[in-house]
């Protein structure tokens, strides 16, 4: 995203404290976003009052409010005062293409880095098919996407969020439904590497169901209850493999879970912050059911910074901790350092598996370019390609508790149990629909040393 900037031709009269009576809000470009959705997200509502120093503070604070809908490429609001003392508000935006029907070629990897370097850039290891995403479905800012893959790890996927329930838009659902059937999967792990082994017959069968009610209690908070069920099935291969895979010697299993959810989101730009700040604290119960032989709860909590500091320099910092309390679960639901795109940089080949880890990620960057360039193209969503590019130095500490079991039979200690350390320098290219694209080199603990490519930002 490229930051764009409010077009705030404020009334130019001597008194800047004077007070001003917002008029009407007129919107304008959203042939197919309700205009309820975008009044939402709006603090400033027709008969308020504010003085006219605090108006370009507050029109910039709206945008930004729009804009983290990601519903539109351009947000821009211009006060009118057609007659003194009231402020009529024109919203102009520019929405997105909605709908879109994404072949996938991919890899199944975690990242770019560990197929590169640990599966030796095997290209069997492609999933194809084809995602369909509707985003603002019927115009209310819901989400409906399928997904069929084949390929190296067979899926698909059902996923519809309604996110703004109730006369006050404060209420939310999400369904989901995952059926996977993989003929390739990580038994084990070796050397904080995972190991896989493919077959002709699917190596494991999965179904997953979740419902999830949120609760937006204002513009920056929500609250989210999940209530999830999920069954996996292994084949003999894998149980004479890895008999620990599920709970017990088990060759079938299912989990119930229930979870709480808290974020607090208050920066900019969701898509690529350069401002602000953002907490998020999840709760999750597993095993709520007599027969479920995996019980445990654990907890995870996030939070990350975002300030300038100078003339297109930005500092942020970012903190993440995990805690489970049953460091004897199955290797099928294991967690750590690696996975939910929480690594330390340098560490991207790695999984560093354990009950207990902590995070801290550090950035210092400076932007060299912010500017649109004019495309031939036919749709008024393409006709410019909007480019921000960010030079940066970073550093990443973390450490891993190791699982009891791994320490007694002395596998993947390599990493765990100590700190370990990552920093160095890279690039960002930020553009089209949020995309960003991330090289890196990086040094670690270790004292090893490599060029990253990742393809999402980094928290």
């Amino acid at each position: 995203m490229v930051e764009g900037s409010v077009r705030a031709q404020v009334i130019s009269l001597p008194d800047s404290g004077r007070l001003l009576t917002i008029g009407r809000i007129i919107l304008a470009g959203n042939k197919v976003t309700q205009n309820r959705i975008i009044l939402r997200e709006m603090s400033l509502k027709t008969g308020d009052t504010i003085r006219q120093f605090q108006l370009n503070a507050a029109l910039s604070q709206e945008k930004k409010r729009i804009y983290n809908l990601r519903l539109f490429n351009r947000v821009d609001l211009e006060p009118l005062e057609l007659e003194p003392g009231r402020v009529d508000v024109l919203v102009e935006v520019q929405e997105r293409w909605y709908t879109y029907p994404v072949p996938i070629f991919e890899l199944s990897d975690r990242n770019f880095n560990e197929w590169w370097e640990n599966y030796d850039r095997d290209l069997s290891r492609v999933n194809y098919g084809l995602r369909l995403y509707q985003y603002n479905f019927r115009g209310r800012n819901e989400t409906l996407k399928l997904t069929a893959r084949f390929g190296f790890s067979k899926r698909f996927d059902l996923y519809y969020k309604l996110p703004n329930l109730g006369k006050n838009q404060k209420h939310g659902l999400l369904f989901e439904y995952v059926y996977s059937e993989p003929f390739n999967i990580a038994y084990r792990t070796d050397d904080h590497i995972l190991t896989f082994i493919g077959a002709r017959e699917p190596l494991r069968r999965g179904n997953s169901f979740a419902t999830t009610y949120t609760f937006r209690k204002s513009f920056y908070r929500t609250h989210s209850i999940r209530a999830g069920y999920m069954d996996i099935g292994i084949s003999d291969t894998i149980f004479r493999l890895n008999p620990g895979y599920l709970s017990q010697d088990r060759s079938q299993q299912f989990f119930t879970s229930l979870s709480y959810r808290f974020v607090a989101e208050h920066r900019d730009v969701i898509a690529y912050p350069l401002k602000g700040y953002f907490v998020t604290a999840t709760v999750t119960g597993v095993g709520l059911t007599p027969k479920e032989p995996a019980r445990y709860l654990n907890f995870n909590g996030s939070f990350a910074w975002h300030r300038q500091v100078g003339d297109g320099l930005y500092f942020s910092l970012f903190s993440s901790v995990y805690a489970n309390t049953n460091p004897g679960q199955p290797y099928a639901i294991i967690s750590g350092l690696g996975y939910d795109r929480q690594y330390i940089r340098g560490y991207e080949t790695y999984v560093i598996e354990g009950s207990v880890f902590s995070l801290n990620k550090v950035t210092l960057k400076k932007r060299i370019l912010n500017r649109e360039f004019p495309a031939v193209m036919r749709f008024n969503q393409f006709s410019q390609i909007p480019l921000a590019i960010y030079i940066k130095a970073f550093s990443d500490f973390g450490y891993v508790n190791n699982y009891p079991f791994y320490q007694n039979e002395f596998l993947n200690t390599r990493l765990s149990n100590k700190p370990l350390a990552g920093a160095g320098f890279g690039i960002d290219f930020v553009s089209y629909f949020d995309s960003v694209l991330r090289l890196e080199y990086t040094f670690t603990s270790q004292a090893t040393s490599g060029l990253f490519l990742n393809i999402k930002k980094e928290f």
